[in-house]
């Protein structure tokens, strides 16, 4: 059944009437669970009785392609739900009662996306389970791919999967729900990279596409700014032998231009329509930074008071200090270490000590301003200190890397 949900091995042959390649019918896919869910079945049970639908659309739409595909898989699946509810009632020994098929709903495509999303980010799923049902549900992957994508047994995704489709099960999900889960959860998919078979990030970037075809909420283009600005600089992340590049040592003539302008583009339109009432979100800001590095040809070339002005807008958007995220305190002490000079950004630090100083990242920025100041000494104890407290072997490998640079002048 997965492979039916997920990715095709091979095209739909096309007819006379419709043709149909495997994007088209994966696009299908959401659109017609979302019209299952919408009328209130069960989320679990939909699922199945689609994948049904799918493999029987693999075996007779090659001779016998439909004229309208979307409705053929709604009116399939909705008798295999019918199928499946005459078993349990005669399982059980009870009167068979007739169902009857209603009349799929025509949405558009961005509308089903929003729903279906909105459904896989329940607030009453763990994050990890909202990552992966989305994946399956509205990505199109399947459990194979996405257990790939975050290094995990196949079965261990199945019962991650499994466990969040019977968490929702018995819930009416037709009541809106919470648009930043959803954009969250979109960014955890993207921050989770690429592994495999799977670009993570690139799913990320096609599924936010697709959400902001259903919704004008400034924050949801930001989200697909930020991501498209940042993946413009995937080419230059890593050197001939897999290693790490950071930014500021990055072959810049290898960025993706044309998905930066892309990117400024959306973030300009987000940004434009802002009001004072409702400033700039978290995304838009982040978005903001990264078009501030991308638009640099050369790193000492960078805009450092415009990022640090914006990181302090990122920073403001939580008033309480202990909840505000570790990576903006962060970013604003190494904007405040380029523009006031690395002592300033050191004092930063010392008061996100107790705050972050068990974190290896906190010690990776102190390394920093301690080279950019000259202390190679320090800044070389610092880095190591950051490669000894990382569980991620690339990063600890880099930083070790960056100990050995320091110390050797």
């Amino acid at each position: 059944m997965g492979a039916a949900h997920g990715r095709l091995s091979a095209p739909v042959s096309s007819g006379p009437t419709y043709g149909l390649d495997e994007g088209a019918l994966r696009a299908l896919v959401p659109r017609v669970l979302a019209g299952l869910v919408r009328r209130g079945e069960d989320f679990d049970a939909a699922e199945d009785a689609l994948q049904e639908a799918l493999l029987e659309a693999l075996r007779a739409w090659p001779e016998h392609p439909p004229r309208d595909p979307q409705a053929w898989l709604a009116t399939v699946a909705t008798r295999r739900l019918v199928d499946a509810r005459r078993s349990e009632a005669a399982r059980q020994r009870r009167e068979e009662v007739t169902y009857a098929e209603p009349v799929p709903a025509v949405t558009e495509e961005g509308d089903d996306t929003l729903f279906l999303l909105f459904c896989c980010c329940h607030p009453d799923l763990a994050p990890a389970s909202q990552v992966a049902l989305t994946l399956r549900a509205v990505g199109g992957l399947t459990t194979r791919e996405i257990a790939d994508a975050f290094y995990v047994p196949e079965a261990t995704m199945a019962q991650r999967i499994s466990r969040a489709k019977r968490t929702l099960r018995g819930r009416r999900l037709d009541q809106p729900g919470d648009l930043a889960v959803v954009l969250r959860v979109l960014y955890l998919v993207y921050t989770a990279g690429h592994a495999g078979r799977v670009d993570l990030a690139g799913e990320a970037i096609r599924l936010t596409r697709r959400l902001n075809l259903a919704t004008a909420e400034p924050e949801a283009r930001g989200l697909l700014a930020l991501m498209l600005l940042n993946h413009a600089r995937l080419p230059a992340r890593l050197d001939s032998k897999g290693r790490i590049v950071t930014l500021d040592r990055q072959d810049r003539s290898l960025w993706d231009t044309g998905e930066i302008a892309a990117g400024v583009r959306v973030l300009q339109s987000a940004l434009a329509a802002q009001t004072d009432e409702q400033p700039p979100g978290r995304y838009q800001v982040e978005a903001a930074i990264a078009a501030l590095h991308d638009d640099a040809p050369r790193p000492e070339e960078t805009d450092w008071p415009q990022i640090l002005a914006w990181y302090d807008d990122l920073v403001a958007l939580t008033d309480d200090p202990a909840r505000r995220d570790p990576a903006a305190v962060l970013g604003r002490a190494v904007a405040v270490g380029h523009v006031h000079g690395p002592d300033a950004g050191l004092r930063e630090t010392e008061q996100l000590r107790e705050l972050l100083g068990d974190r290896h990242r906190w010690h990776a920025v102190r390394a920093h301003l301690q080279e950019l100041g000259g202390d190679l000494p320090a800044a070389a104890t610092s880095y190591a200190e950051a490669a000894r407290r990382t569980a991620n072997v690339a990063e600890r490998d880099h930083l070790i890397r960056q100990a050995a640079r320091v110390r050797a002048g």
